[in-house]
């Protein structure tokens, strides 16, 4: 079997898509992107996969290597973002040449579903308290919501207050039997951080996500050493190099590696077996279309420490594959099943990708504070 040819797609509200095709007759998609760099990692896929022609693409670690070691830079969100797709195309070929999910190539399903969690937004408390009662009405048994930015590194007493009576009408709505987790998306610094984990202990959160960049691994071992709440971080980290400094610092409780940025498939399943020698569970990041989904449900299903499965929960669904595959996944109880078809276990409608394509120039949003500065997103 040969490779003869990777197409991209541009396709809403952000996503690309690459289509890796074979003489066989074989055809495997893959979701290759960074969010508001969409054409950048086009034009990376595109010259990745001039070693990739003409290629067994059943040699899916091997082709791994050549291309991060190859080319001499190594990792960062475009080399990786774009291998990441394309090792998702060669693991749906291989599958589908085998006629078994992935996940069957990995050792086999541990988990007969995933648990997801939903996200939770608003922008008043009218809002966030309607999308919360929608959440449980649709079934998810955990929920995950944002602190508001643009914030200071160091902020004032009311704004700690306001994020945390937001949390708080969250829990009133859900209940104690619902988990919630709260992500600070790196807007705050370390002190602002630790004054805000603290305020919000009472309410027995799941997790604290990226409660400040991740660059610093010592910085956020020093709030997980403060903190009663788990700490999770990992969608901005590219292959197991980088998280080995944060798992050996013991500064996380939860990785969230993002399949479409990490390496692969493969990758996230090597980080997920370093994670389980030191107990932290996985909790892979996906804000992204129905091809990262297909590719988290494929490690989560055969990953011992899976923890849960993040959902962007778009309301038209699209998220699942409604409009774009020929069989949307569907969230029964928070939950979905594990896929049983063969390789990714997705189908594409590439007619109806046809109707929702893009130019791909979607850019990410940018916060501003009062006097013109700029602000972590």
């Amino acid at each position: 079997m040969r490779i003869t040819a990777v197409e991209t797609f541009h396709v809403e509200p952000r996503w690309l898509i690459v289509k890796m095709t074979t003489d066989a007759g074989i055809v495997g998609y893959g979701e290759p992107v960074v969010e508001g760099r969409a054409r950048t990692v086009e034009t990376t896929v595109r010259e990745m996969s001039e070693y990739l022609i003409g290629k067994d693409p059943r040699r899916i670690e091997h082709h791994w290597q050549a291309i991060y070691r190859g080319g001499f830079y190594r990792g960062g969100p475009i080399l990786t973002s774009a291998l990441s797709g394309l090792e998702q195309a060669m693991w749906d070929i291989k599958g589908k040449a085998l006629g078994v999910p992935v996940y069957e190539l990995l050792g086999g399903h541990v988990r007969d579903s995933v648990r997801m969690y939903a996200h939770c937004h608003g922008d008043t408390p009218e809002a966030l308290a309607a999308t919360a009662h929608k959440r449980m009405a649709d079934g998810f048994r955990a929920v995950k919501l944002a602190v508001d930015g643009p914030a200071w590194p160091i902020e004032t007493p009311q704004w700690v207050d306001d994020q945390v009576a937001r949390v708080a009408l969250v829990r009133d709505i859900v209940g104690s039997s619902v988990n919630i987790a709260v992500d600070f998306h790196g807007r705050v610094g370390p002190a602002v951080a630790n004054t805000l984990i603290s305020e919000l202990a009472y309410l027995r959160l799941m997790f604290v996500e990226e409660p400040c960049l991740p660059d610093n691994a010592s910085a956020m071992a020093d709030i997980a050493a403060r903190s009663s709440i788990p700490i999770a971080t990992g969608e901005r980290l590219f292959t197991r190099w980088q998280y080995r400094e944060l798992l050996e610092s013991k500064a996380v409780a939860v990785v969230q590696p993002d399949l479409c940025h990490v390496g692969g498939i493969f990758e996230a399943r090597k980080i997920a077996a370093m994670a389980e020698t030191y107990y932290v569970s996985v909790a892979p990041h996906n804000p992204l279309g129905p091809i990262s989904l297909a590719a988290c449900l494929q490690l989560d299903a055969c990953t011992p420490n899976f923890l849960i499965q993040e959902h962007p929960t778009l309301e038209d669904g699209s998220d699942l594959g409604n409009g774009i595959l020929v069989e949307p996944f569907e969230i029964v109880g928070g939950s979905i099943a594990i896929p049983t078809g063969p390789g990714l276990g997705i189908e594409i409608d590439e007619d109806a990708l046809a109707r929702i394509k893009t130019n791909g120039d979607w850019e990410s949003p940018r916060f501003w504070h009062e006097d013109g500065s700029v602000a972590e997103w």
